[in-house]
């Protein structure tokens, strides 16, 4: 399995969690995604984007990183060329890493729905902030490692159908759901979580790092 880390420039905290997925990836950097290098220990093979979120002073900071600049009007994110620079480069496995938070909440949205595209293309995505982590969920059946209290949601970005939810404290059992429902907000962990949905896609947002909140 080839792991690549996709630097984002959302909220990061560094954490053992993270650093743990991290492992042997390869890393990209999009514009100002390589700000978080520095903080995760990390040297991007590859520094990709615009560059109008960066400062020439940054720019030369990093002389060393091999570079692929694109024009400011153009029809992809940064974030979005750097999975597909990623994918070029043989990558089976994706951590999206500060896909979070940030300035711009329409660039959070994207990096989720970008994720689910990619899960469709076959291709398993992390996203993270180090203190929140996002998973697509497709049909199927996926099990998590998160600790017992983790607090976690299921945003559904179409209709689901056949949403079962075990290892939690409010489980489901071959549900269906409208989008826009608020069903699946705000549950916990209880033992193994595994999730399996028959049709429709989504996406599971977690916070291990939380204590346990109650439902309301």
């Amino acid at each position: 399995m080839s792991t690549f880390a996709i630097l984002l420039g959302g909220d990061l905290v560094r954490t053992p969690r993270l650093d743990a997925a991290l492992g042997q990836a390869r890393v990209i950097a999009a514009d100002s995604g390589i700000r978080h290098a520095a903080a995760l220990g990390l040297t991007p093979e590859l520094w990709i984007g615009d560059f109008d979120s960066v400062t020439a002073a940054e720019i030369a900071g990093h002389a060393g990183i091999e570079r692929d600049m694109h024009p400011p009007e153009k029809d992809s994110t940064d974030g979005e060329l750097a999975a597909e620079a990623a994918v070029a480069r043989g990558a089976t496995n994706l951590i999206m890493v500060g896909a979070f938070g940030g300035e711009r909440a329409d660039h959070a949205f994207l990096h989720m729905t970008a994720a689910i595209r990619l899960a469709e293309r076959g291709l398993p995505v992390l996203l993270s902030s180090g203190f929140e982590e996002g998973a697509p969920l497709l049909p199927g059946e996926r099990g998590f490692d998160f600790p017992d209290g983790t607090l976690f949601s299921i945003l559904a970005f179409s209709p689901l159908a056949g949403l079962t939810v075990s290892g939690a404290k409010w489980p489901l059992a071959d549900v269906d759901l409208a989008f826009g429902s608020s069903l699946t907000l705000s549950n916990e962990v209880r033992g193994d979580l595994r999730v399996s949905l028959r049709q429709g896609r989504a996406l599971l947002l977690a916070r291990p790092e939380t204590s346990p909140a109650s439902k309301g």
